[in-house]
């Protein structure tokens, strides 16, 4: 398997980026793809908590926190950090790959309130990847597509 990653040159402009823009867009999109089936699960237990994505390969954190209404982008220290590649995070919510195998070998780190951290994992695990990959506009998933099977 070809193990992709983004040029390095992209990483290191991508992480001079200030941290609000990113976070704005994914809780953009966070809202528009992963909220429908979400607010459908018992998410009660995640709002009001801050969290990280981090994705190593381009250098970018996205902080957010969930409300009662959706993602909303946040500034202050996470409660939850999660690391992963793009592409590995792009494995783990179309469910190619399991959330243990990328923990055990060390591809997903997961930083912060374990409690929390199991939380996460389970509403993900509830989640039809079919569903939330589905709602992505044709390009992005065409792209997603492509970084997968790479």
């Amino acid at each position: 398997m070809l193990n992709l990653a983004f040029p390095p040159q992209l990483a290191s402009v991508v992480s001079w980026l200030p941290a609000a823009p990113p976070s704005l867009a994914f809780s953009a999109a966070a809202n528009r793809l992963l909220w429908p089936a979400l607010k459908a699960l018992d998410w009660q237990a995640l709002v009001g908590r801050r969290y990280a994505i981090r994705v190593t390969d381009i250098g970018l954190t996205l902080r957010f926190t969930v409300t009662a209404r959706g993602f909303a982008p946040d500034s202050g220290a996470a409660d939850l950090t999660i690391s992963a590649s793009a592409r590995d995070f792009l494995l783990l919510l179309s469910r190619r790959e399991d959330p243990d195998t990328l923990f055990f070998s060390r591809r997903l780190v997961s930083e912060g309130d374990t409690e929390l951290g199991l939380i996460v994992k389970n509403l993900l695990d509830a989640l039809d990847p079919e569903r939330v990959l589905g709602r992505l506009p044709t390009p992005l998933a065409r792209a997603a597509q492509r970084l997968m099977a790479a």
